[in-house]
């Protein structure tokens, strides 16, 4: 409530882009902190064995993630395990650092609980923000294509980033589905994305991240390849184009729940490739909701935005009382039970 009534009043006063990196810069400030971390865990950490799962090969010890976008040069990696996250996806990393979109670039829409960006996959680089990989729980890496590579010199590009991440990350995400990188979608084509796939190797899982707004027709057809390519899972959902409000660029946030476990539930029906349940997270309900449709793990981004730090402690205490209810003894019991 404190969050709610004080400290997100004062915060939407600010720019959006500038509320943010204040944010991430105190983020940065408590990680590094052992009195301020421990604290932090004291508030919002919530451990049970039952919100434990092994998911591509890696042990998560909630199924709760922070998605990518929201620390995208991996400053905050001290402080996420404190407030609660299960892992942290960073990103998006291109192989070269870039300013990303003119600003402005960020924008609330409080009356629906949504945000729209065109940021641009800013970044400070692959080479800069490997060498800040460090956590407790498991980073994945969001890989982004840089503005001016041609899309068919994209893998190349792809593996470049990959390859400075080699030893350092748990896991790879290829995002082929912003909708703020002119072109970048044209890479869930199935030719392009075959050829993007086929020149990928990595030490790690990877897993590919589509756009809510494909047709499940063309969801078959990237899941198809996934699976040809031996790919370690689907994230499920990217930001959505559909949407009415100025100006253009990604909806994250409320609008996007109900299609984004509609694609997650499709997924789900299609394939049992490990899913990462993405879009309109706001609550525990929120999250059991796609666990329940088929996703293994979820990730929050605007949810943090309009609920605040304690949204990771209530989602992981509502899952478990949620589990309870339902006879579950683990979240991994839960995963697809519709």
């Amino acid at each position: 409530m404190l969050y709610q009534t004080l400290l997100r009043p004062a915060l939407f006063q600010l720019d959006p882009e500038a509320a943010h990196e204040r944010a991430l810069r105190l983020a940065a400030r408590f990680g590094q902190s052992k009195i301020a971390r421990d604290a932090l865990e004291t508030i919002f950490c919530v451990e049970d064995r039952r919100l434990r799962q092994t998911v591509f090969g890696i042990a998560f010890p909630n199924p709760v993630g922070l998605a990518a976008g929201y620390d995208k040069n991996a400053v905050g990696l001290e402080c996420w395990p404190a407030m609660g996250f299960g892992f942290v996806e960073i990103g998006s990393v291109t192989a070269r650092p870039q300013g990303g979109n003119p600003p402005p670039r960020l924008h609330r829409l409080p009356e629906q609980n949504a945000l729209i960006n065109r940021m641009g996959f800013n970044n400070d680089g692959a080479e800069q923000i490997a060498a800040r990989i460090s956590s407790t729980i498991p980073v994945g890496v969001n890989v982004g294509k840089n503005c001016d590579v041609e899309l068919r010199a994209a893998a190349g590009n792809y593996a470049e980033t990959i390859a400075k991440f080699r030893g350092r990350a748990d896991f790879f995400v290829l995002n082929v589905s912003s909708p703020n990188t002119p072109g970048l979608r044209k890479l869930q084509d199935r030719e392009l994305l075959n050829d993007l796939l086929a020149g990928i190797s990595a030490d790690a899982p990877v897993l590919l991240k589509l756009a809510p707004d494909l047709t499940f027709e063309q969801m078959d057809e990237a899941l198809e390849l996934a699976q040809k390519h031996r790919l370690a899972g689907i994230v499920a959902t990217n930001t959505t184009t559909d949407h009415p409000v100025p100006p253009e660029g990604g909806l994250s946030g409320a609008p996007l729940r109900v299609r984004a476990t509609e694609c997650v539930r499709h997924l789900r029906r299609q394939s049992k490739m490990p899913i990462i349940g993405v879009g309109g997270i706001f609550s525990a309900a929120d999250a059991y909701e796609k666990i329940r449709a088929g996703a293994s793990l979820v990730e929050v981004w605007t949810g943090l935005i309009y609920e605040g730090p304690a949204l990771l402690r209530d989602i992981n205490r509502g899952l478990l009382q949620l589990l309870e209810r339902d006879g579950f003894g683990s979240i991994a019991e839960a995963v697809g039970a519709e």
